[in-house]
């Protein structure tokens, strides 16, 4: 599906070279048809010498050879990106938008053209190809551009379509900032293990360890958590007693409380961009 597509990356920081990884590694298309961009030499002179793959610091050359242009560059500048770049765009190239909390509206607004639009939010487990990745089209995006996007981002995870753009907002809160939450219910749980007499060492590891186990449950088997929470918990056992003590601390409405209050400041966030560029006679 990619093999003669010419992929270009505006920006190849973390995320853009855990793409390019991924891609290269999964052999999904030659390095020769991957071009990266950015403005540290530097780092693109080790990408090419690590990936095989093209480089550039001209944004607006890499863009014109190219079907399918990611733009995987901070939030905060995206906007002058694509005015450096509006030009080079056009209804023959796949447009695809990586930058977190930046809606399609703000990036219509930017370039003021009709373009095949796609956005797409991954999360940091892209650098372990475990990523949760939700992928959502502007109005001219096709059902074959969002399947190229999706091909693109099931080789750093899995990935998912969500029919309504506003929702990508839950998606921030949930699968975008989650690993976060994860860590730090990781962190917790080494805490305990140390507290109980468990070394600094195996209690990470242990609490790693588990969370992942569990995941890998959930995904192979498909039963829901609910039931295999209850295979776990024996009448009288110690995993109920532990969950009961979750449930008194509050867990679950917590972890759901985090993931509202992160989707609100994502909206928050969204309809400020808005509202900036709606205000600004350059955009």
């Amino acid at each position: 599906m990619l093999r003669n597509k010419k992929i270009c990356f505006i920006g190849t920081g973390n995320m853009g070279e855990a793409l390019v990884s991924g891609l290269v590694c999964a052999k999904a298309t030659d390095p020769e048809n991957i071009i990266c961009t950015d403005i540290n030499e530097p780092k693109l002179k080790r990408i090419a010498e690590k990936y095989k793959v093209k480089t550039s610091t001209n944004n607006v050359e890499a863009i014109r050879t190219s079907d399918i242009i990611i733009y995987a560059v901070k939030p905060q500048i995206l906007a002058s990106i694509l005015k450096e770049t509006a030009d080079s765009l056009d209804m023959e190239k796949i447009i695809i938008s990586i930058a977190a909390g930046v809606p399609l509206a703000v990036i219509e607004s930017c370039l003021n053209k009709d373009l095949r639009l796609v956005r797409v939010m991954p999360n940091i487990a892209a650098f372990v190809k475990e990523s949760a990745t939700a992928i959502a089209a502007g109005k001219h995006a096709s059902q074959e551009d969002i399947n190229l996007a999706k091909a693109i981002f099931d080789f750093v995870g899995k990935s998912v379509f969500i029919e309504e753009n506003i929702l990508m907002d839950a998606i921030t809160g949930l699968s975008g900032s989650g690993p976060a939450y994860i860590f730090l219910i990781v962190d917790a749980l080494a805490d305990a293990g140390v507290k109980m007499g468990l070394s600094r060492d195996d209690a990470l590891f242990l609490s790693s360890q588990t969370v992942m186990g569990a995941a890998k449950l959930l995904m192979d088997t498909k039963e829901h958590p609910g039931q295999l929470k209850d295979r776990v918990t024996s009448p009288g056992g110690t995993a109920i007693a532990g969950i009961h003590t979750l449930e008194m601390g509050g867990l679950r409405t917590t972890l759901i409380n985090a993931v509202e209050a992160a989707t609100k400041r994502s909206r928050e966030l969204g309809d400020a961009m808005i509202k900036s560029f709606t205000e600004d006679s350059h955009y």
